[in-house]
């Protein structure tokens, strides 16, 4: 159908319906030009060629469609939110939009020039209401992870209403004791919104949903990066499937994930890889990437590497672990299992946050990954900073690493694809040297 169909909803949520059609039709036009030229896609792709088509459209109106019969839609732009509350109660968790440059000047009347742009990005689609997702939420989500969020949610709750919680930026018993409190008051804010008490059971039920879709992305994660001769999805479409999964209804995404798998399980046993033998293969690390914010992996893989894997929120951080339900059975129970689950993401605002490069280096031995990309935004001051304790167990594990720092700006696209050039030539020759020597 797409979003022309869905005009008069979109106007009745209060979006700025013209402004809203502009930025959309750039949008699915910059999705054109860079997925659907790709040679050899999975036929799978179809369904979430459709998605895009219908991303602000059938997909916000079956968001209203739930909100109309008083169950919550939450919007995030972080992965700490315990979505399985949110869903066990028949509601819809999504993100929300914060990945292009064309709402920041909007956002810098109210915020700093020199601050995250994904924070400003996010922000100004607020003050542009040109987000459907936005002004589909009941509430936005907003958590303590870092300086600049912390401060924007005070003048974002101006514009819409945001519920806060607190993250603790250390890990020792009395922190997670905290969390869990905050998790339970997260449930209790839901119950308000819905207007009746959860049960157990429908928490649990919630939970196994959300189980099963982190599932099916972990299958894609390990057929994409895991078989060192055949790589059979690029990184640009993976990547987009990963999005997807913050936006789409959790058991359509998850059925729709697994069926391309079982396809690119069949193009492993064909050896049909979209990339040819003795690519490059590439792990991008640190901070998400939030669509539209294609340009890295459009860089590397127009350069003739190919990226196998993201660690970031948007990727393996995000789905590597999943609430255990086996010894659940009070409501203590559950909130506790979540904690568990939450506190084991290794997000950079924790301090020490070791574990995420024990994390970083098992997970490039188990790809046998050639390089990787530690990739931050500009202001992202917890990303960049602990990129050099990263950099530094990189380099002494003896792996090549590229350092790029960038905004949504296409301006700097081409000096992108200039460093990947150098970078995947270097790993070319140290290929080509390595084994030079071994046939000595």
């Amino acid at each position: 159908m797409g979003v022309a169909e869905h005009k008069k909803l979109l106007s009745d949520i209060g979006v700025d319906v013209d402004r809203h059609a502009q930025m959309m039709s750039m949008g699915l036009e910059s999705y054109e030009a860079q997925f659907k030229s790709q040679n050899n896609r999975p036929k799978g792709m179809e369904y979430f060629d459709w998605f895009m088509s219908e991303i602000q459209g059938q997909r916000i109106a079956e968001i209203n469609k739930l909100r109309a019969e008083k169950k919550p839609a939450v919007g995030t732009f972080c992965i700490f939110v315990p979505e399985e509350i949110i869903v066990g109660a028949g509601g819809a968790c999504f993100g929300l939009c914060g990945g292009s440059p064309a709402t920041i000047a909007d956002a810098e009347t109210e915020l700093p020039r020199n601050i995250c742009p994904l924070i400003k990005s996010a922000h100004g689609f607020k003050l542009q209401k040109t987000c459907a997702y936005t002004q589909s939420s009941d509430f936005i989500y907003g958590e303590t992870t870092c300086e600049a969020k912390k401060k924007t949610w005070e003048i974002l709750n101006k514009h819409h209403p945001v519920h806060v919680m607190n993250i603790p930026h250390m890990k020792r018993e009395k922190d997670l004791k905290m969390w869990q409190e905050e998790i339970v008051e997260f449930k209790e804010h839901i119950e308000e919104v819905a207007g009746k008490k959860l049960s157990l059971d429908e928490m649990i039920e919630g939970t196994k949903i959300i189980n099963e879709k982190r599932k099916a992305m972990q299958r894609l994660d390990s057929l994409r990066g895991m078989n060192p001769d055949v790589i059979p999805i690029s990184g640009k479409d993976a990547l987009f499937i990963n999005q997807m999964g913050f936006l789409d209804d959790p058991r359509r995404y998850t059925q729709k994930v697994n069926e391309l798998c079982d396809e690119l399980e069949k193009r492993i046993e064909e050896n049909n890889s979209v990339f040819e033998k003795d690519t490059p293969r590439l792990m991008v690390l640190g901070t998400p990437i939030a669509p539209p914010n294609w340009k890295l992996h459009t860089a590397v893989e127009g350069s003739g590497g190919a990226i196998i894997n993201e660690e970031s929120c948007i990727g393996h951080r995000y789905y590597k672990d999943n609430v255990d339900l086996d010894s659940v059975e009070t409501e203590e129970d559950l909130m506790k299992q979540l904690m568990q689950r939450y506190s084991a993401v290794d997000c950079a605002c924790f301090t020490p946050n070791t574990p995420r490069i024990d994390k970083i280096l098992k997970m490039y031995e188990d790809r046998k990954a050639d390089g990787v990309i530690y990739y931050t935004l500009s202001f992202c001051h917890t990303y960049n900073v602990e990129s050099h304790l990263v950099t530094e167990a990189l380099e002494v594990a003896g792996i090549p690493c590229l350092v790029i720092e960038s905004d949504y700006s296409p301006e700097d696209a081409g000096q992108i694809k200039t460093r990947v050039e150098a970078f995947l030539e270097s790993i070319s020759f140290k290929k080509k040297a390595k084994n030079f020597k071994n046939k000595d």
